[in-house]
């Protein structure tokens, strides 16, 4: 299946009514950074085509995994800065990673 990076962009827009995302007071149009990330994640899904379909899926999903653990990082930089206690950082991360609200 091949899609692309405007096709990417509305499936995350649908994703987000579920589990938006904050974009607080950033001087970027939202749909510009939806654009400019799907743009290199369909850019990193070209270049890996030509390895086996195993590879590829291995490749996609560690990126997938290092993106969710550089959100995490900067989740947690925010409640530290925010003066959050570690206990109170901690189970709210989980709360999360579980899908739960938090």
């Amino acid at each position: 299946m091949t899609i692309t990076s405007s096709e990417l962009a509305a499936l995350i827009r649908e994703i987000e009514v579920e589990d938006p995302i904050d974009y607080g007071d950033l001087p970027y149009d939202e749909d510009e950074l939806r654009r400019l990330v799907c743009g290199h994640i369909c850019e990193i899904a070209e270049q890996t085509a030509l390895l086996g379909e195993e590879d590829r899926r291995t490749m996609l999903l560690a990126v997938a995994a290092k993106l969710v653990l550089e959100n995490l990082v900067l989740n947690v930089r925010l409640m530290q800065a925010q003066g959050k206690a570690p206990s109170e950082i901690g189970e709210a991360l989980f709360r999360r990673l579980r899908g739960r609200p938090g």
